[in-house]
């Protein structure tokens, strides 16, 4: 058993706390701009119209991001205290939320430069494990999103939750959502995927969605919404939706001339 008590402060300026979220948001984007200019774009014009479309992805993934929990996961909470819906530093993003601001952000930027939206999307399906794997890193810093009760040897302690052994389904998501997932894609671009721009984004989907339909096994639910329909959680039943929106993607653009 490995006890979780770290701090999720990284490091503190005079007064400003800098803390391991937000240092996983740079990296993540970081790392994921340098993997799509240094391995993946060949195209000059998109070469150089990609750092105008990180400005664009960044206000996606945090305002999707931070909506989507705000409705998706914890609106009556909001409804009565709205003035925290702003505070960004108290915590509360939802994948999914983000990853449909990306592709709002992408259909906008695409359309304002003339360009196919899904160019865009697959740059992003292909870097974004990077994020996310830097994301759930800092999930298990910050001791939350934890997992289920378990006897398993590799069980953690967070004792700033309760003193109850749990799953570390932050570090299970981190190795399927993002090094797994990664190198998955990676395998796709080497068979030129990239030629049917929407193909990655619907393996992307696909393949994401399955690993975290799995991990939500391993993860406690969210305590404001708990367990819904046939036990499983809300992460679940959107998962499936996004996994039947990716094979229908995919299938489409696979079956395109």
């Amino acid at each position: 058993m490995f006890i979780n008590n770290f701090d999720p402060v990284a490091f503190q300026i005079f007064s400003l706390e800098i803390r391991w979220y937000s240092l996983a948001y740079i990296a993540g984007i970081l790392l994921g701009w340098l993997y799509c200019k240094k391995k993946l774009i060949n195209d000059i014009a998109l070469f150089q119209l990609f750092d105008d479309f990180i400005t664009y992805l960044i206000i996606g993934v945090i305002f999707g991001g931070r909506l989507g929990y705000v409705l998706f996961y914890n609106l009556n909470y909001y409804i009565q205290n709205p003035i925290e819906i702003f505070m960004l530093w108290n915590g509360g993003m939802s994948f999914h939320g983000g990853l449909i601001g990306v592709v709002l952000a992408a259909m906008f930027f695409a359309k304002k430069n003339k360009m196919e939206y899904f160019i865009f999307l697959d740059l992003v399906s292909l870097a974004a494990p990077i994020g996310i794997f830097f994301g759930r890193i800092a999930n298990f810093i910050n001791s939350e999103l934890y997992g289920r009760p378990t006897d398993v040897p590799w069980s953690v302690e967070f004792i700033v939750i309760d003193n109850i052994k749990r799953h570390p389904s932050q570090l299970y998501e981190a190795f399927f959502e993002g090094i797994i997932l990664f190198l998955i894609l990676s395998h796709f671009t080497k068979k030129k995927y990239l030629k049917k721009p929407g193909l990655i984004s619907g393996i992307f989907l696909i393949f994401y969605s399955f690993f975290r339909f799995v991990a939500e096994f391993f993860r406690n639910p969210d305590p404001q919404i708990g367990y819904m329909a046939f036990d499983l959680t809300l992460g679940q039943f959107i998962s499936i939706i996004f996994l039947a929106i990716g094979a229908i993607l995919f299938l489409k653009k696979k079956n395109e001339n």
